[in-house]
């Protein structure tokens, strides 16, 4: 299967081409970026035929089967839907738009070309959260709470390379998303109550800086959520699940118990990158013409909470 990834010069374009590496009978045949020079250089050192410098260049490509999109957010919707239109599967990182109504417009046009959309909801892949969703569904663990802490420090507009960025990232529509989304997938509800509080904006970057979201379900879990560009100290993502036999704590494909022990994750999937392991669902489904765990379809529902979130910090001003 041969494929483009957009956006491949960035942090999770590399990303994904070292995932798609380790994946058999995938063949990156062109990557896109908006650099020339390092877009070219990109497709040298990795032995790729084709680069450009706009998504429709690769697009015309009719051997182009699939797009891995890891371009800036405010530009997933649109060249989601532009990969679709042009009769290319597409996975768009996370998150798959920056509003509810561009990721409806996302997900109705899917289901009319009937062509496989995925949204890069990783966690849905990391062995941690699925060693977790395994028991859960299974009735051995049931969920009471899921404290989430996502921490950074961007007071400046950089991204996770330390290069200047053309646009601006967002806690709600993109880290809170990875959180409202697994919250949503590990209880298998859509929350009833939610609330949110956000802290003053940054001056020039014009985004709230740090941010507190709280979500219940029907059933009573509960999710906590904290997160901030402001801190100063570890960075990342940061998963403790509080549950009615046992407490486990997930950091990305790591996965401890309450004491800090580590869980055997050996068993879980064929590899220990999430990332990967994200790719080749997206592979498989389009090989064997299914929806992917994750498709927009599916990840409609988080889209819809955080839109839910946006509004209630929107009272608030």
């Amino acid at each position: 299967m041969k494929i483009a990834v957009a956006g491949a010069a960035g942090a999770f374009g590399t990303k994904h081409l070292d995932a798609v590496s380790a994946i058999d009978g995938i063949e990156v045949a062109s990557v896109v970026d908006v650099n020339p020079e390092a877009t070219a250089a990109l497709a040298t050192e990795r032995g790729i035929a084709h680069w450009a410098t706009d998504l429709t260049t690769s697009l015309s490509l009719p051997e182009i089967e699939a797009v891995l999109l890891a371009t800036p957010t405010p530009l997933h919707a649109a060249q989601a839907m532009q990969c679709l239109r042009a009769g290319k599967h597409v996975m768009v990182e996370i998150p798959m738009a920056d509003n509810l109504a561009d990721a409806e417009r996302l997900v109705a046009l899917q289901k009319e070309t009937g062509l496989v959309a995925m949204a890069g909801h990783t966690r849905r892949f990391n062995p941690s959260h699925q060693w977790l969703h395994q028991r859960i569904a299974s009735g051995d663990l049931t969920l009471q709470q899921l404290d989430v802490q996502t921490y950074f420090f961007r007071r400046s507009n950089l991204n996770a390379l330390g290069q200047p960025r053309s646009w601006t990232d967002h806690l709600l529509w993109h880290h809170a998303c990875h959180t409202v989304d697994l919250f949503q997938y590990q209880t298998n509800e859509i929350p009833e109550r939610v609330q949110a509080l956000q802290g003053p904006q940054h001056p020039e970057l014009g985004i709230a800086m740090d941010m507190s979201i709280g979500m219940k379900t029907p059933s009573g879990a509960l999710c906590t959520l904290s997160l901030s560009f402001n801190n100063d100290g570890p960075l990342g993502t940061f998963f403790r699940y509080i549950c009615d036999n046992g407490t486990y704590i997930a950091r990305y494909d790591d996965l401890v118990d309450g004491y800090e022990k580590p869980v055997d994750l050996s068993a879980v999937a064929i590899s220990n990158n999430g990332i990967e392991l994200q790719d080749r669902a997206f592979f498989a489904a389009i090989r064997e013409g299914r929806e992917p765990n994750a498709s927009v379809g599916q990840a409609i529902d988080a889209m819809r909470t955080l839109d839910r979130v946006e509004h209630c910090l929107a009272a608030q001003a």
